[in-house]
């Protein structure tokens, strides 16, 4: 520590005692410590008044900006991501301290770039290289350098512990989705019969007199997002189903869910132009809900967690919607899928059979409160 700077920690140090010092006074000391380029002085003063005031956003940036200067890139990052986790929305914050933290935010970026190139590097050292990461392994290389965020599971009415959080599942584990989409064509020709009928679609979210009105963004026993059904609720549409008898010989080979008044369902899913599904979850984490779009213009996507998929004629998926998800149709034109469920691989037989008794039994007891 230079002379300077020791006479100056003498002098806080002794304010400090007498009370009349604390986080203002170390934060002076290291800014002063600072201009006299004596960095290990100015990060001693710092941590000082960080003991004094530990979430204080300006000394948590400072801090940053000190171990950026010692060439501390990872702790630097550390404190420049606590700063901005706490900072408020940027026209709450004084106009100095916007623009720290908006060189804070790049600083970030950048040590992520100068990281993200390190790890490549070993890892091609180690003989792997991005063509060989797994699906998993990439995901977790977007988690930890921050390009994504962790959804987990969060069901509205019931949980199975230990089933992975998989957004998208892989196709390898349902090999029954190309006889669906083999039959991409025929259920499609059923789909467009149906649609001369233009009453033959419902607003997917009706009234029901047994529950409360939710605020559903406009969606409320609104046509703009409808349905027409061929299973509901485990009850088979006869009228609908009669017409479209292809579309359900193809999801033959499909493990459906047989629950007394909830699955399966199957029905064509109808979205007019501009139509924003918003972030939701589903009830119970052990089902899959499958698509096989039918007509789709372009602008239409499916977001499950953090990840984002356009949606494509004949290219069925599957994904959990007891994740967020959202949907949307930003074109001009309507479009429309196939909707089924099935259940999770990872369940056993034994398994399927006792959570199909379980929701069955409450479904059918109506004078329970769930």
């Amino acid at each position: 520590m230079s002379q300077q700077a020791t006479a100056a920690r003498t002098h806080f140090e002794q304010l400090t005692r007498r009370g009349e010092g604390g986080a203002p006074a170390w934060f002076a000391l290291a800014q002063a410590c600072q201009a006299l380029n004596d960095l290990p002085a100015a990060l001693a003063a710092l941590d000082q008044a960080l003991a004094a005031a530990p979430d204080n956003l300006q000394l948590m940036l400072f801090k940053g900006d000190l171990l950026g200067a010692a060439g501390n890139a990872v702790d630097a990052a550390n404190f420049y991501r606590a700063a901005l986790n706490a900072a408020p929305p940027a026209e709450r914050l004084p106009p100095a301290l916007r623009e720290h933290v908006a060189r804070a935010r790049a600083a970030c970026e950048q040590y992520a770039q100068q990281f993200e190139r390190r790890l490549d590097g070993a890892l091609l050292e180690a003989g792997i290289a991005p063509q060989q990461h797994s699906t998993r392994f990439r995901q977790s290389l977007d988690l930890m350098l921050g390009r994504k965020e962790i959804f987990l599971q969060q069901p509205r009415l019931y949980y199975f512990p230990g089933l992975p959080h998989t957004q998208f599942f892989e196709r390898t584990d349902l090999p029954w989705l190309d006889q669906v989409e083999a039959s991409t064509d025929e259920i499609r020709a059923e789909l467009l019969e149906v649609m001369h009928d233009h009453d033959a679609f419902e607003p997917y979210i009706k009234p029901d007199p047994a529950l409360p009105v939710v605020k559903r963004n406009g969606l409320y026993n609104n046509r703009d997002w409808s349905a027409f059904y061929l299973w509901k609720n485990g009850e088979r549409i006869e009228q609908n189903a009669a017409r479209c008898p292809k579309t359900l010989a193809a999801l033959a080979g499909v493990p459906m869910s047989q629950i007394s008044g909830r699955a399966p369902t199957v029905l064509f899913s109808l979205m007019r132009p501009g139509t924003h599904i918003p972030p939701h979850t589903g009830i119970i984490n052990t089902r899959m809900i499958c698509h096989l779009p039918l007509i789709v213009p372009p602008g239409c996507a499916l977001r499950v967690g953090n990840e984002t998929r356009e949606v494509r004629a004949g290219k069925a998926w599957a994904f959990d919607d007891s994740i967020e998800h959202e949907a949307w149709n930003r074109s001009d034109e309507t479009r429309v899928i196939l909707l089924f469920e099935a259940w999770r691989p990872e369940l056993t037989t034994a398994e399927r059979q006792q959570v199909g008794a379980l929701l069955g039994a409450i479904d059918g007891s109506k004078d329970w409160a769930v």
